[in-house]
């Protein structure tokens, strides 16, 4: 048995003796039918997400998984609104989650390392998406060789996160306004890595600080991990209100690829600036799908 069906099996035997509790109430949106506010309950605490099954589901088949984390001090219920992916969730078909962050001094934040001085506090976020999957996993027929991590932000920095240390369940990841923090490793796969950066971020600077990486260093550190072509395909779009450039490294193992989308320009959001008539959350998951666990499908 891979090593990987035995960790689902003994996290489904440890949500089936105690550890799960699912509550939901409903949010009504305008053209897009109801999202659920549900929780679970990981090392005693309640933890919250809005979990999105579209309509097009009927469980006859195993579905895609995207995890969407907001950024430091965020709501899972605003942050959907503003980075919104249920439309896609819609045509694609695949199970949408918004995990929140639990309060740190009253904002919410995410601990991206595992249990080291980069974290926010000692709150152990890898074991509550873990333990997130696998409910997930027991209540919908969902492929789990086909779960994506995406992130705005300190959200990027989780999803990042779970790409080094987590990768057994992540086939691949994207960043927005996000950085990777210093504790990489141990990725146990190629990983497809896409991350969209504006020049003109001053939380989190395009060009690093004193406290985080540069956008460059993140992206050198997965084109060498991944073994893809030093050299980028490079497109640019100058449409829009701001100039977007477009960077591809691809043919690394597995045959994925690393992408950059740099904003000339632009600041620390999730963009709404498109390229070549793709919003971000089109150019994520136009990303994201064409990859599984073992590379490039």
């Amino acid at each position: 048995m891979k090593k990987k069906e035995i960790f689902f099996l003994m996290i489904s035997f440890f949500l089936t003796c105690s550890c799960v509790n699912s509550e939901a109430k409903n949010y009504s949106k305008s053209d897009i039918s109801t999202s659920n506010f549900q929780t679970i309950i990981h090392e005693g605490v309640n933890r919250e997400y809005i979990l999105y099954v579209p309509d097009s589901y009927d469980g006859s088949i195993s579905v895609p998984v995207v995890l969407n984390f907001h950024g430091f001090n965020g709501d899972a219920y605003q942050y959907m609104n503003e980075a919104d992916m249920r439309f896609l969730s819609e045509s694609e078909t695949f199970i949408l989650i918004y995990p929140q962050g639990l309060d740190l001094d009253g904002e919410s934040h995410w601990n991206a390392c595992p249990n080291e001085g980069d974290n926010k506090s000692d709150v152990n976020d890898f074991g509550f998406i873990e333990t997130l999957i696998l409910k997930i996993s027991s209540d919908y027929n969902i492929d789990l060789e086909r779960i994506y991590a995406v992130g705005y932000s300190n959200g990027g920095m989780m999803a990042y996160g779970l790409a080094n240390h987590k990768s057994e369940l992540i086939a691949a990841m994207a960043s927005v306004s996000g950085v990777m923090l210093d504790c990489t490793g141990p990725t146990a796969h190629p990983m497809p890595v896409i991350h969209l950066h504006g020049t003109d971020d001053f939380d989190l600077p395009y060009n690093g600080n004193d406290y985080y990486n540069s956008v460059q260093n993140t992206i050198e550190y997965w084109i060498n991990f991944n073994n893809t072509n030093s050299e980028p395909i490079v497109n640019f779009d100058n449409s829009g209100e701001i100039k977007i450039e477009h960077y591809v490294y691809d043919n690394g193992n597995n045959s994925v690829s690393v992408e950059h989308f740099k904003y000339i320009g632009g600041d620390h959001l999730w963009f709404v600036s498109t390229f070549q008539d793709k919003n971000t959350s089109e150019l994520v998951w136009n990303f994201l799908s064409r990859y599984d666990l073992n590379g490039k499908r």
